[in-house]
């Protein structure tokens, strides 16, 4: 095991980078930073093949098709939504819909603490943006918490 860590400025510390397909990465790149806000750290390729972006803490990567990979919209289906973190629910909600994104999940409360909404891309890959508002155990609504392995 390695214990020296040591700091790439290409690739954010976070724990996790997903890896999404767009049809055409710079028109994506353009649609989440003027949609959802996102803001582009660096791009790669001429054409255009990579962008890695974030918003707060959260980091993706845009790629184009290929290696057997595809668009939730060529497909006709998707296969897995994901949850970014905002201070500002409601303020990223109605500048979703003002700038016409499908909004999926009307704005709400859920029974865990969080008020968030779900909307599509431009590619249909479906997001789920969230704030927290409540601090719940998860036994406060019903959930139950995995016992801690020793």
């Amino acid at each position: 095991m390695h214990t020296n860590a040591m700091n790439n400025r290409s690739v954010p510390t976070t724990t996790l980078i997903p890896h999404l397909v767009y049809r055409d990465v710079s028109k994506a790149s353009a649609w989440l930073s003027r949609v959802f806000a996102f803001t582009e750290h660096f791009r790669y390729g001429n054409p255009v093949s990579g962008v890695q972006m974030r918003l707060g803490d959260a980091y993706i990567m845009l790629h184009g098709p290929g290696n057997a990979t595809e668009t939730p919209t060529t497909l006709g289906f998707g296969t897995q939504m994901l949850t970014v973190i905002v201070e500002d629910v409601d303020a990223h909600h109605a500048q979703s819909k003002q700038q016409g994104a499908i909004i999926w999940e009307d704005l709400h409360e859920t029974v865990y603490g969080e008020r968030q909404y779900g909307v599509k891309d431009l590619d249909s890959h479906r997001w789920i943006f969230s704030q927290h508002v409540r601090d719940l155990s998860p036994e406060d609504w019903g959930g139950t918490t995995a016992a801690a392995s020793g």
